[in-house]
């Protein structure tokens, strides 16, 4: 999916009005932010990023935007989607949404990650994975033994080094003082994605 310069900067703002004040703008609130001249500009932007599957439209409200949080990032937009968050310690529920979009060239990281993550907890710590990171994540179902992984257990989320162990997956705490955890027959377990490495705030 292909965003203009302008749409990139629309969905983004909507994310953050969403986040900020729990509900999205309204059209006007969009035409005043870019200072648009006509009053149907934003109306115009709005149904184009619906054709591209970036938003749905409820045409009945008139704050009815919402983000799709399932939208693949843009190679040339220099921003990837901020999704929800990720437990480094005990698993935590993601919130899947589409927060907001992060500046950041995708190019920096190898593979290109699709989406961030934003951690909660020091368990891989010693892995360079801290409290308050933004993870950076590719989406892939399979992976090598020993990498870094955002794996589901039972609808909860967490960033674990992946070790295979005879007939068992093991999830390895990069931190002593937090348990490994060990993926059981029966266990509602999926691989989400390869992290593939953080932004950080200094």
């Amino acid at each position: 999916m292909k965003l203009s310069r302008r749409q990139s900067e629309i969905l983004s703002f909507v994310a953050d009005r969403i986040r900020d004040d729990g509900m999205p703008p309204t059209r006007a609130e969009i035409n005043a932010h870019f200072g648009f001249a006509s009053p149907n500009a934003a109306q115009s932007h709005l149904r184009a990023l619906e054709r591209k599957g970036a938003i749905r439209i409820n045409p009945r409200l008139a704050r009815g935007i919402v983000p799709v949080a399932d939208v693949p990032p843009d190679p040339g937009s220099g921003s990837i989607p901020l999704i929800g968050r990720v437990a480094a310690g005990q698993p935590l529920l993601a919130v899947e949404h589409h927060e907001r979009s992060v500046r950041i060239d995708p190019s920096l990281f190898r593979p290109a990650p699709d989406y961030l993550l934003r951690v909660q907890g020091e368990s891989m710590i010693d892995a360079g994975i801290r409290d308050g990171d933004l993870l950076a994540v590719h989406r892939r179902k399979s992976v090598e033994d020993g990498q870094i992984v955002v794996a589901r257990i039972d609808g909860e989320v967490t960033v674990k080094r992946l070790r295979r162990k005879s007939q068992s997956i093991v999830l390895e705490a990069a931190n002593p003082a937090y348990r490994d955890l060990t993926v059981e027959p029966g266990d509602d377990f999926a691989i989400e994605g390869l992290a593939v490495g953080v932004v950080r705030n200094l």
